[in-house]
């Protein structure tokens, strides 16, 4: 399905704020979270130099509501320990973990979505542009800018 879908994009927005803090206003986490449930994304990479923050929650939320998958790509393994631990809890279970740069897995990424700007960019959109696949989005973040 590659057409926007308003029950998605809702469902997934108020899930995302179930799993952030409580009383905390919208904020890009859910933007994310719908924006990529609206689109039925059904493979979801995010790929950050340091901890990856809450977008990941809405990336969680958002393969939750289309049925899709979540990878997490980071560069080292204390990172993947950090976001396992403080930020995800029980949803860690539905997210790939990817120690490295896996240059294949961005092959696979049709949409490009990129919060701050990250390091190697380029090389990252080059990969990223060259695919075929439908219902994908890339979730770039760079914590050292």
């Amino acid at each position: 399905m590659d057409c926007w879908s308003a029950e998605n994009a809702t469902n997934a927005f108020l899930k995302t704020l179930k799993m952030g803090e409580r009383g905390k206003a919208p904020d890009v986490t859910e933007f994310i979270s719908a924006m990529a449930a609206g689109n039925n994304a059904q493979l979801m990479v995010m790929a950050c130099s340091g901890h990856p923050g809450s977008a990941l929650l809405g990336l969680v939320a958002a393969a939750h509501q289309t049925g899709g998958r979540v990878i997490c790509i980071l560069r080292r393994q204390q990172d993947m320990h950090a976001a396992k631990k403080a930020l995800l809890g029980d949803y860690a279970n539905f997210v790939e973990f990817v120690i490295g740069e896996d240059v294949k897995t961005l092959l696979k990424v049709k949409r490009l979505l990129v919060v701050r700007g990250a390091t190697g960019l380029l090389r990252l959109m080059n990969a990223a542009g060259k695919n075929m696949f439908i219902g994908s989005v890339l979730l770039l973040l760079d914590t050292r800018i």
